[in-house]
């Protein structure tokens, strides 16, 4: 009965390290890793050059990209010689069945290691997902409280802290660059950066309207009611990015006292800054910075993101590449619905994926959400 167990355990092992196989010979195709290797040699002579950083900026640029680079294919390699070592691994056991003592220690290790191989893989299979010209850079996040009054506002700043806690998760960081408080509690609206490799990828899967249903707080009689907080992202251009110009007498610039979610730090004297793009009626505000100038500087950051993405829709004539169509912020143009009474679920009509812990997204847990948008958007594409 025993030397059946192995033999059944090492005929699953067989095929498991077949299909891992397959799987990593697709991957080297996608992922273009000999153009890769490529890359990285070029890369690496020019970093080796020492006149590369008389150009202080090409010079980062240069070594940002060696040392992703440099990750990206060291991860890929040491994922070869794991299955390298799985295979050896079920030569070894299949030996020790062949002369009738199965090695159960090995059997064991085996499947601990196919075992990694497959979360490894997949790992490396959601990175394909985000290969967009614009995925790997910072993003900019704007929410704003859409239909619903007070609890909409209120849905915003949840909105706000579900999606800080998702960053730590991943090991991001946020900088809120400017609040808008409502009225009676939570917020009108709030521009956030997300700082991290593929923050912009990840986050653009949650473009769109999302829809609360629970019983309101607000509500004397503790009715059930329905708000809404609309999500917006552009990916942060670096500052030497050079892809627009702005003429300053294209600005109007309004200065204002700087108040809500900045926390101790923001400045209280007229510090915060508005700018409004006049041709284009694009308005970005930060206050979170500690001098005037400091704002200034990072919304001028922010609105030059912004038109290069406008400038980029345009001219691949598709208005909806990059920012989407994200309808009115009110009922049936939602993407999600998070409903909290009568009963417990979140559910993303895109995609269909759905959870019924309710708390945990909230609490930040929405890879599976992210994962299974840009899936669909993967395969309808």
């Amino acid at each position: 009965m025993a030397d059946l167990k192995a033999e059944n355990a090492q005929r699953e092992a067989g095929v498991a390290l077949e299909e891992l196989e397959e799987r990593w010979n697709a991957a080297h195709e996608y992922l273009s890793v000999d153009d890769k290797r490529k890359r990285h040699e070029e890369l690496t002579a020019l970093a080796a050059n020492p006149n590369l950083w008389d150009n202080q900026d090409r010079a980062r640029e240069v070594t940002t990209e060696l040392g992703r680079l440099t990750n990206d294919l060291d991860s890929f390699d040491e994922l070869r010689r794991a299955l390298d070592d799985g295979s050896t691994l079920r030569e070894m056991s299949q030996e020790a069945l062949d002369a009738g003592s199965a090695d159960v220690s090995l059997l064991d290790e085996l499947a601990q290691t196919i075992t990694q191989l497959q979360l490894s893989l997949t790992a490396l299979e959601l990175q394909s997902l985000l290969s967009g010209p614009y995925d790997e850079h910072d993003a900019i996040v704007e929410l704003h409280a859409g239909a619903g009054g007070t609890d909409a506002q209120d849905w915003t700043e949840m909105l706000l802290r579900m999606y800080g806690r998702w960053a730590e998760r991943r090991g991001f960081s946020v900088e809120v660059d400017e609040v808008t408080e409502g009225q009676e509690a939570g917020l009108l609206s709030a521009t956030f950066i997300v700082h991290g490799r593929f923050a912009y990828g990840w986050l653009a899967a949650e473009r769109g309207v999302h829809r609360l249903v629970r019983m309101s707080p607000f509500d004397s009689q503790a009715r059930r009611q329905t708000s809404f907080a609309s999500f917006d992202v552009t990916p942060l251009l670096d500052d030497d990015a050079g892809e627009i110009e702005i003429d300053e007498k294209d600005l109007r610039v309004d200065t204002y006292r700087s108040s809500g979610a900045g926390g101790q730090h923001v400045n209280k004297t007229d510090s915060a800054i508005r700018i409004t793009h006049l041709p284009t009626g694009i308005v970005v505000s930060c206050q979170n910075e500690r001098s005037q100038h400091q704002n200034r500087a990072r919304a001028m950051q922010i609105l030059a993101s912004k038109l290069a993405d406008r400038a980029r829709q345009e001219r691949r004539a598709e208005m909806n590449a990059l920012s989407g169509d994200r309808g009115d912020n009110a009922w049936g143009s939602q993407i999600r619905s998070y409903v909290m009474a009568p009963y417990q679920l979140v559910k993303d009509h895109r995609s269909d994926f759905e959870t019924g812990n309710v708390d945990s997204v909230l609490d930040g847990d929405i890879d599976d959400f992210m994962e299974a948008e840009l899936r669909r958007q993967r395969a309808s594409s």
